[in-house]
């Protein structure tokens, strides 16, 4: 990988973007979706960098938002409020208010004591709140018990068993309307017969509602769709094809019936980079460190999942020597691979660390008082 030329000498550690590779999978996205009239809002919990959003919302993409911030932020980037979903189990009041006055799209809604709480801040501002219903449909995405969000031992979601009973609660309030159905069931998904399970039991769902006469106009999918960790230059973008025909063949809508989705991850991971530089290479009898200025503060993924991102020295074309890419942070879990195979690697060398769009900046904190990375874009 090179960096562009605006980038090359500027200070690290930054994240740096390919921000014409996020045209092309925009463009794939938009396509793949388009085949079958799906609507999908981008994540903004993948990345909230304004520079990225603004493109996003420019080519079209509604927002999917997880706190009053993130909305404020998708309204000033050009997101629509009619194309903003609001979601998360602990909405505050003030964050439910906000989207009230502001007039979203829909409420995404994980239990019935929140249902009633909107119901009594939409009655006091004047305001009916349009709200789907988060299902928590026990379907097992098979990903790391982090971001697995969809069997019942999760917080997240309306438990199958609780559905006749919130139901029958909403038809007695008065600014609540009911417009759809919402799952969401984990991430980092690659395996498309997760998601075809997905789509039979929201079969099941969908048809013991028709049978008690509810036939609801939008059904939200959320996202989960993964990407290529491990081979980021040649799988680029993510399977989008396959994703989207998947549910196609196996999702079975009533006439009319709006199909949503919300992805963040494959939308964005793979456009953006950590780069940082090598301050000190240490030898132990057993191992070799390559110590970065870049640390956990500034790419959780690695300490909080034990996530793999792939890593390169752009400094060296010598012989591949094997290193445990380390940052400064006083904490043994600040190391982002063990036995990486470097090009023969010295202080001053610049390390790329790949696939790092999603979860990357937006994760980022100032932990031991560091600074958060600035970024840097290539427009080609």
């Amino acid at each position: 990988m090179k960096l562009s030329p605006s980038c090359q000498n500027h200070p690290t550690p930054f994240y740096y973007y390919d921000l014409g590779l996020l045209k092309e999978t925009l463009r794939t996205l938009l396509r793949e979706s388009g085949k079958y009239g799906y609507q999908v809002h981008y994540a903004i919990k993948a990345n909230a960098n304004p520079r990225l959003l603004k493109l996003i919302s420019h080519e079209g993409l509604g927002a999917d938002c997880v706190s009053g911030n993130e909305i404020s932020r998708a309204l000033e980037c050009g997101f629509p409020a009619n194309r903003i979903v609001y979601a998360g189990v602990g909405k505050s009041d003030e964050e439910i208010e906000l989207a009230l006055r502001e007039d979203i799209f829909c409420f995404n809604c994980e239990s019935l004591p929140e249902i009633l709480i909107i119901q009594e801040l939409a009655q006091r501002l004047g305001k009916k709140a349009r709200i789907a219903l988060r299902i928590n449909p026990n379907v097992d995405a098979h990903t790391h018990h982090y971001i697995t969000t969809g069997i019942e031992e999760n917080k997240f979601g309306i438990y199958l068993y609780d559905l006749e009973h919130v139901l029958s609660e909403i038809k007695n309030l008065s600014q609540i309307e009911l417009i759809g159905l919402h799952f969401h069931i984990g991430s980092q998904i690659t395996d498309m017969t997760v998601f075809r399970g997905l789509c039979l039991r929201a079969n099941e769902i969908l048809q013991k509602l028709k049978e008690q006469g509810i036939v609801l106009p939008h059904i939200n999918f959320g996202g989960g769709l993964g990407i290529d960790y491990q081979q980021p230059e040649q799988n680029p973008i993510a399977d989008f094809k396959s994703y989207f025909a998947t549910f196609s063949q196996f999702f079975e809508p009533a006439p009319h019936q709006q199909v949503h989705f919300e992805l963040g991850r494959s939308v964005i991971a793979q456009c953006g980079h950590l780069v940082a530089k090598v301050l000190y290479v240490k030898e132990g009898k057993k191992r070799k460190f390559a110590i970065l200025d870049a640390g956990m503060n500034d790419l959780l993924r690695p300490a909080l999942y034990q996530a793999f991102h792939k890593i390169e020295n752009i400094s060296s074309d010598k012989p591949q020597e094997k290193y445990d890419v380390v940052g400064p942070i006083c904490e043994s879990a600040d190391c982002f691979g063990k036995d990486v195979h470097l090009n023969q690697t010295q202080r001053g060398d610049k390390v790329v660390i790949h696939s790092c769009g999603a979860y990357g900046e937006t994760m980022a904190s100032r932990y031991n008082l560091r600074n958060v990375p600035d970024s840097c874009y290539s427009e080609e």
